[in-house]
């Protein structure tokens, strides 16, 4: 029985996380594990919550060493160094349960889980990408709470709710029932009671092509660019966001590119944002080229995030860019929204929307766009990401998606939609990562507060065991 449960467990993390989670499973994945822990011995708790993470987890193998071409060994380490920390907080939250304190076992549980989340944010190159709050991004109510306490509320939510309904206390489940109806009354209440964005139109356009990046020199860069241009003078909106990396183009070749956008963006009086793969002075830039809606001289902005091994050879960026004027766009490139602070700092700049470029894999084409649209409901943003290999998508602050359409198609993609013309005021743009940083308090309060309780036990107590053997609380 405790096996089966074990198993189940595994198999809802399978599909409740990942590139296409199914966001109900996500709920429901740690319930059967964490009832049957608190029937275990200690070392079998551990080793089954081990096994069930990775069980969960190991879907995404193919995706982490063939799609991001990542070591075999860091592959390894991002799957087994999170499952020691599932097993141990595991180990934890049944030692609490079986000395009555279930309150606690599943918020030390929740915030021992978020916390791990907060530490990888930062201590890793991928910024928030590791989080099991964007398997709600489609449900509204729920990701409304990342507007007051970032991605790791969702994340605690959803660790938390489960871990209290596993203990079969009546007092645990109550207060987590409470919390859930709070949460999501606060989600429908915000979203029921949002304006529709009444700013500017804003269109993204792109196409597929066999060649990851082309040369704008070359016959085919050439007829790439022609085929742009020609598009966009179809279209009708104050800016026109292309996807990233589109063009290869040196100081001798970016005429080629600047010249024809710049004259394109003074006819049609609209903003165009064009990634680039800039060589230049011995170095190699992902950028992305701003062409103000006057044919001005273009900024540029230059990706600050890039992707370990697969740009390996770029110098990041370090500066923001904004575009001028009322509303103010912000101008990131794609893995640049996988981090809140980037965005905290646009929002600080006054952006009400972020134009980002971008390139997916079609495999992440929904995981990655749902990150961009989280980042906007964190710090009360319109998102404008134009995924090359992905999807082409518009999302409010409040993350409902105005404009979406996949770009596996023949042919040249457009959508468009409005963004704000100002941003929407949350608790998180103006404290940013106060609750991640609640819960490592906490859990350092549990942890001091056990030392001092096992210090004063008395010789030969013991904690309560499966059999129902009653001891001291932690």
């Amino acid at each position: 029985m405790r096996i089966a449960l074990v198993v189940l467990s595994g198999v809802l993390f399978a599909f409740g996380t990942g590139l296409h989670p199914v966001f109900v499973l996500t709920w429901l994945a740690p319930l059967p594990l964490l009832w049957a822990v608190a029937r275990m011995g200690g070392r079998a708790a551990f080793a089954a919550s081990a096994l069930a993470w990775i069980a969960g987890q190991a879907r995404m193998t193919p995706y982490f060493s063939g799609t991001l071409e990542m070591p075999i060994p860091v592959v390894a380490a991002l799957l087994v160094g999170p499952a020691l920390v599932f097993g141990g907080l595991a180990v934890v939250y049944r030692r609490l349960v079986l000395a009555d304190r279930p309150l606690r076992a599943a918020a030390v549980f929740a915030a021992g889980w978020t916390t791990l989340e907060y530490v990888l944010s930062l201590a890793l190159p991928h910024g928030a990408w590791w989080s099991i709050a964007y398997t709600q991004s489609d449900a509204l109510p729920v990701v409304q709470l990342a507007s007051v306490t970032g991605v790791w509320g969702v994340t605690f939510l959803l660790m938390g709710v489960p871990a209290a309904a596993a203990t079969m206390r009546p007092r645990a489940a109550g207060a987590a029932g409470t919390l859930l109806a709070v949460v999501l009354g606060f989600g429908t209440i915000r979203t029921a009671t949002a304006t529709e964005p009444r700013g500017e139109s804003i269109a993204l356009l792109a196409t597929e092509h066999p060649n990851d990046e082309i040369d704008v020199a070359s016959p085919a860069g050439r007829a790439l660019l022609a085929g742009y241009v020609a598009q966009a003078r179809t279209i009708t909106a104050a800016a026109i966001v292309l996807p990233e990396k589109n063009f290869v183009a040196d100081d001798r070749t970016l005429p080629l590119l600047s010249r024809p956008l710049a004259r394109l963006a003074g006819e049609r009086r609209t903003v165009i944002v064009a990634g680039v793969t800039r060589r230049t002075a011995g170095t190699v830039r992902n950028s992305a080229l701003v062409f103000p809606a006057d044919g001005g001289r273009p900024a540029e902005y230059v990706k600050h995030h890039l992707i370990p091994g697969l740009e390996s050879d770029f110098t990041p960026g370090t500066t923001r860019v904004t575009v001028p004027g009322r509303p103010r766009w912000g101008v990131l490139i794609c893995k640049d929204l996988d981090f809140p602070g980037l965005v905290r700092g646009y929002r600080s700049d006054g952006a009400a929307a972020l134009l980002a470029p971008a390139w997916d894999f079609h495999s992440d084409a929904w995981l990655h766009g749902r990150m961009a649209l989280v980042r906007g409901v964190e710090s009360g943003l319109g998102i404008a990401r134009t995924g090359r290999a992905g999807d082409l998508m518009i999302s409010d602050a409040y993350g409902r998606v105005q404009a979406a359409r996949s770009t596996g198609r023949p042919g040249f993609v457009t959508v468009s939609a409005r963004v704000p013309t100002t941003p929407v005021t949350t608790l998180y743009a103006r404290f940013g990562d106060w609750f991640a940083w609640s819960c490592a308090l906490f859990l350092t309060v549990v942890a001091a507060s056990a030392l001092v309780a096992r210090r004063k036990e008395r010789p030969g107590s013991a904690l309560p065991d499966p059999a129902g053997r009653i001891g001291p609380p932690l």
